[in-house]
């Protein structure tokens, strides 16, 4: 889950490794200008062949296919300035040392070439796993449940197929329609296996559970199942998995929403171009962290929601996305502005689907392209009378 603290500097085993790489990939070319160093300069009678030639081989090692014919070139270079500045051309040794030059280059540039198209196959397969997975956790939002329409989006932080702890989901039951939006803390793996517990659960009570707490409660027991340390329960351990989630239902027949919300950010609901956000009349703890509240609610809260209404859940990678000023991403102002937009162009642009590109855009242009956390969107719309 995203937080409003900046991140540390990366300090730690990683970041000095990831030191002593670049480090090594100067080093190729160190060579080179010793090489030229001691060409250019009265310690010229020492044999420097063995130097320059080991320069691809090293780039191959730290820098790639490109990083290896970037070496080889200033080999080159400095092989012909050297040889040049020194009156060596004709000379045996000269045609040996390019002649090494040559067939280490090759071998260097070619096992690069190889281990970066093996590296490729290899994240291409872990990308479509990721993909098959995700889709699985997160199904697409159905875009039709009976008066209602629907559209999710799953925005990732990185380019490529991603999973973490975002969580979404919106199912017809014989209650209504009901859906949940959640925000795992953590990432990784721990972080998709608390997910998809929540989800789990959520997707098997809604269907049979008339009360709403009840379903929250099946949540919230699903991810103390999954997520339970052998004996007793740390401060640190507690904190670590917890879960922000709202449950939200729009019973058959009524016009309004049940809501219950467990530590996560308020939904939004669009009327008439103006956005209102339902604030909670109580603060309830995240799943997890039950033991820290008074008491939990004993019936979710109502709120209206007519025909043409819009409800938007978020979760905080979204309205937590700063600009290059450090500014929070305007949230309700992106919704009001996307509805004017419809509105200017016509009827037959009104589709969630599309809401929720607007708001994409709205979004990417907020933080120029880059997301620092991940985000998901779910919108519900009540259709008009005359439209269901």
């Amino acid at each position: 889950m995203g937080s409003l603290l900046r991140p540390a500097p990366r300090t730690g085993p990683s970041a000095h490794h990831g030191g002593l790489f670049r480090l090594g990939q100067c080093v190729p070319f160190a060579i080179a200008v010793l090489v030229v160093v001691i060409e250019l300069t009265p310690a010229h009678f020492l044999y420097t062949g063995p130097l320059l030639t080991a320069t691809p081989a090293l780039a191959a090692v730290t820098m790639g296919p490109r990083g290896t014919l970037a070496a080889v070139a200033v080999a080159v270079a400095v092989g012909v300035t050297t040889a040049t500045y020194n009156d060596a051309w004709g000379t045996q040794q000269v045609y040996t040392n390019f002649l090494a030059l040559f067939l280490v280059s090759l071998a260097g540039y070619t096992a690069s070439s190889a281990v970066q198209t093996r590296r490729q196959s290899e994240l291409d397969q872990v990308r479509r796993i990721a993909e098959a997975a995700q889709e699985v956790i997160l199904r697409p939002a159905p875009a039709r449940l009976g008066t209602l329409r629907a559209a999710g989006m799953y925005l990732a932080a990185e380019e490529g197929a991603q999973i973490g702890g975002d969580l979404y989901e919106v199912l017809e039951t014989r209650y209504g329609v009901r859906m949940i939006v959640g925000d795992v803390r953590g990432k990784g793996l721990p972080a998709v296996r608390a997910a998809a517990a929540v989800l789990g659960a959520f997707r098997e009570a809604a269907q049979y559970e008339e009360d709403l707490v009840e379903v929250m409660n099946h949540c919230t027991a699903a991810l103390h199942r999954e997520t339970a340390v052998p004996g007793a329960f740390d401060q640190v351990a507690l904190l670590e998995g917890f879960v922000t989630a709202l449950v939200a239902q729009v019973p058959d027949g009524s016009h309004v929403v049940e809501v219950l919300n467990r530590g996560h950010p308020s939904p939004l609901v669009l009327r008439r171009g103006a956005v209102h956000a339902l604030v909670p009349a109580e603060t309830l703890p995240p799943l997890w962290l039950e033991d820290f509240a008074a008491g939990l609610p004993s019936a979710a809260e109502r709120h209206p929601f007519a025909p043409g209404d819009r409800l938007l859940l978020y979760t905080d990678g979204v309205i937590e996305a700063r600009d290059r000023d450090d500014a929070f991403f305007p949230l309700p102002e992106a919704m009001e502005e996307a509805a004017r937009k419809e509105t200017a162009a016509g009827p037959c642009s009104g589709a969630p689907r599309d809401f929720l590109e607007h708001l994409h855009t709205a979004l990417l242009g907020h933080t120029g392209g880059h997301l620092t956390d991940d985000a998901a969107m779910l919108l519900i719309e009540r259709a008009d009378e005359e439209q269901a």
